[in-house]
């Protein structure tokens, strides 16, 4: 199911006004996730409740930690619908989800929530869950 762009934007400008990336097509989520070296948060953003009380908010905290990921970037699920599907090929193991906050590093999937595991969480506890992965995944790793 496709959105109405016009309800959909101020839902991806809570995640591009943190600097996150947007990735359009398939071939923008191959460059963003198909890096050797380095570490990029994926946010599946939805339409749905959970995405506007958890997901997308628990972003906007964990972003203002000493330790982030290189990059950040963001599918929409319901409009972009090739891009999200080829997001969700590198999260091997996983169903689809949607809202879902995937880590990766160099390539790799390292860390993953799940809907079933953001719903009905407040999104200070979906930021610690992120930032504890950012303290273990991002920047020197040994």
């Amino acid at each position: 199911m496709r959105y109405d762009p016009r309800l959909v934007q101020p839902m991806r400008e809570e995640l591009t006004r943190l600097g996150v990336e947007e990735l359009m097509t398939p071939e923008d989520v191959d460059r963003a996730l198909g890096q050797e070296e380095g570490s990029v948060l994926v946010v599946v953003n939805s339409v749905c409740g959970c995405a506007a009380r958890n997901a997308r908010p628990a972003v906007s905290i964990a972003s203002g930690h000493d330790v982030l990921p290189d990059r950040m970037v963001t599918v929409f699920a319901g409009m972009e619908v090739d891009a999200t599907a080829r997001a969700r090929q590198y999260f091997t193991g996983y169903r689809p989800s949607s809202p879902s906050l995937a880590l990766l590093r160099n390539g790799e999937l390292v860390f993953i929530l799940e809907r079933h595991q953001i719903e009905g969480r407040s999104a200070e506890d979906v930021a610690a869950d992120l930032t504890d992965a950012f303290d273990r995944w991002c920047g020197a790793v040994a």
